[in-house]
């Protein structure tokens, strides 16, 4: 008999009720090594749940869904549980306890739940889309690093940390379009080979121009160190992924896509990559101009700032176009640090960021502009207007990568022996 949840792993990804049945039903059934309990509350008052397997001294940590968008964490978490469960050299054998927050942002990912199979075209996923601005994502502190003021979803894991001194922390990111990854706080040997391989048997590239990690340190390809805290090209100081730094653990951040891009794995020098850059950038700029203008239109009529939604929308173009600095040959000052060499993947990875971004924002600009049911005639022209523009970009920035959809489940395996590999070569 399968536990609830079980078949959601491999079809779809589970929901935020769906990964709490399938724990709950795990710790009932093994309760000589599992247990379940709350360490939180949402802002919406939704319970945080941590299930914990395992008795050893060296305490892992596994964060899934700290954003709301990247739904894979559930279906590995579940996958992992499960794993560590019924694999006793993964507890006892390595005098391990492993810890799995089953959702970060609870809020958040119901705002991004779908119909079963609304995530296998780009504008199902887009149709359902919500990822919320960077003060209301969880693994963020407030700027001056301090916990007043954090969201209680940030005092919580930041609760866990000070409470289990994670020898291992991993947080569990996705991607819509590129290659799969892992960014750690400190340098694990040899990960590179694993995570290779791995990709490999599942046919998913390795990301091997992040625009996220342009200057930082990569011992293989898929790998990127984060820079010291405090360093001129480091921004992840005042974050949950630092924090563990204070009780001598290391922190792996596992990005999977959802649909490869194989170009995300190409190494060679790209014929004109200055002139690419400079049509993303304006690209970027472009649409980000027509959405903010079309959020200008819808606002109006929503009441206060019109909730998670448009605030997010808002950040981005608000945000988006002058992040295209630190690559955009036509807003590059002879200050910022020189770019690295200019391979198609990294190409690639500057590409995709320039039509994910103005997207996000339509897409949840659309939402919002749905719920005003009795706008005035030019806001329905709004609203259809952007329902064109949502399918056609999405069509657009599929075609342009060549995406291929991944299995949730190879999705789910690829993210579980990401962390099996940091743990099992997790230096000391």
């Amino acid at each position: 008999m399968t536990s609830p949840g079980e078949t959601a792993v491999g079809e779809r990804y589970p929901t935020v009720d769906e990964v709490a049945a399938a724990a709950r039903a795990l710790a009932l059934r093994r309760p000589d090594v599992c247990r379940l309990r709350t360490v939180g509350l949402s802002r919406a008052g939704e319970p945080l749940l941590l299930l914990s397997v395992g008795h050893g001294s060296r305490n892992v940590l596994v964060v899934a869904g700290p954003h709301a968008n990247e739904m894979v964490g559930g279906a590995t978490v579940l996958l992992l549980a499960r794993r560590v469960t019924a694999d006793p050299v993964l507890r006892d054998g390595a005098d391990a306890a492993w810890h799995f927050l089953l959702c970060a942002d609870p809020d958040g990912a119901r705002l991004n739940e779908a119909v079963p199979d609304a995530r296998f075209t780009m504008l199902g996923h887009y149709r359902h889309f919500f990822r919320p601005r960077a003060a209301e994502q969880p693994e963020w502190l407030p700027d001056d690093g301090t916990l007043d003021g954090a969201l209680p979803e940030t005092r919580a894991l930041i609760g866990v940390i000070d409470e289990l001194r994670p020898v291992l922390q991993c947080s569990l990111h996705g991607i819509d379009v590129g290659g799969t990854f892992i960014q750690v706080t400190r340098e694990i040997p040899r990960l590179a080979e694993r995570i290779a391989k791995s990709a490999a048997e599942f046919d998913i590239p390795l990301e091997a121009g992040s625009s996220d990690a342009f200057h930082w340190p990569s011992p293989g390809p898929g790998v990127y160190v984060l820079p010291p805290p405090g360093g001129p090209r480091e921004d992840a100081s005042n974050s949950t992924w630092t924090y563990a730094h204070r009780y001598g653990g290391v922190t792996a951040i596992a990005e999977v896509p959802m649909w490869a891009c194989d170009r995300a794995a190409d190494t060679s020098p790209h014929p004109s990559a200055d002139g690419a850059l400079r049509t993303a950038g304006e690209a970027l700029r472009r649409a980000s101009l027509l959405v903010g203008g079309l959020i200008g239109e819808v606002g109006p009529h929503l009441p206060g700032d019109g909730g998670p939604l448009l605030r997010a929308a808002r950040e981005i173009v608000a945000v988006g176009p002058a992040l295209a600095a630190d690559w955009d040959p036509a807003l590059r000052t002879a200050a910022a640090p020189p770019l690295p060499a200019m391979t198609r993947a990294r190409v690639s990875s500057v590409e995709i960021y320039a039509q994910r971004l103005p997207l996000r924002a339509a897409a949840m600009l659309l939402r919002v502009a749905r719920t005003v049911d009795h706008g005035p005639t030019p806001l329905v022209a709004v609203r259809e207007l952007l329902e064109g523009l949502v399918a056609d970009w999405c069509e657009a920035y599929g075609t342009a990568h060549r995406a291929r959809w991944i299995p949730v489940r190879q999705q789910a395996e690829q993210h579980a022996r990401v962390v099996l590999a940091a743990f099992d070569l997790l230096p000391g």
